[in-house]
C-alpha cells in the first residue's frame, strides 16, 4: 500500500481545513490506517476559536494545531489533496494537482453574520458535514 500523506487545503487554514484535519487524524486511528495528515491554506490566518470549541464538543482537541501555508509542504510527497472550499480548489498549485485530488466545498461558518446561536449552528452543521465526508473519504482510500 502506498504511503498516505493527506493534505487538506482551504483559503486561510483557520476553520474548515482544521476541522477536516482533526477528523482525519481521529478516523485514521479508529480505522487503523497508516497516514500522515496535514492541513494548509493559501495563507495562514490562525485557528478560529469557534472551530476549536465546536470540535471540543465532539471530543476532538485541535487547540494545538498550527495554521500553515501550502508552501510549507512543497518538499513533502503528498499522495492525496482535499480542497474544502472552491477558492482553494481553483487556486491549488499545479504540483499538488498531481496528487489524488478530491474537492468538496463546505460553507464557511466563520463568514456567517447572525446571532451567536445561528453562528454556532453553522459551525455545528459544518463540523457534521466534514465529519461524514472525512470518514467516507478514508473508507475509499
Amino acid at each position: 500500500m502506498e504511503n498516505l500523506n493527506i493534505l487538506v487545503i482551504c483559503t486561510g487554514n483557520s476553520c474548515r481545513s482544521q476541522i477536516a484535519e482533526g477528523y482525519l487524524k481521529y478516523f485514521v486511528k479508529e480505522l487503523n490506517i497508516d497516514a500522515n495528515i496535514y492541513s494548509a491554506g493559501l495563507k495562514a490566518e490562525g485557528i478560529n476559536k469557534k472551530a476549536i470549541a465546536t470540535m471540543a464538543k465532539d471530543g476532538i482537541d485541535i487547540s494545538n494545531h498550527t495554521s500553515n501555508t501550502i508552501e510549507e509542504y512543497c518538499n513533502t510527497e503528498i499522495s492525496h489533496v482535499i480542497t474544502v472550499c472552491d477558492h482553494a480548489h481553483e487556486s491549488c498549485p499545479a504540483y499538488l494537482k498531481k496528487a489524488n485530488l478530491t474537492h468538496q466545498n463546505f460553507s464557511d461558518p466563520s463568514k456567517v453574520k447572525a446571532s451567536n446561536l445561528e453562528i454556532q449552528i453553522a459551525f455545528d452543521r459544518c463540523r457534521e458535514e466534514i465529519k461524514l465526508f472525512t470518514f467516507d473519504f478514508l473508507k475509499k482510500v
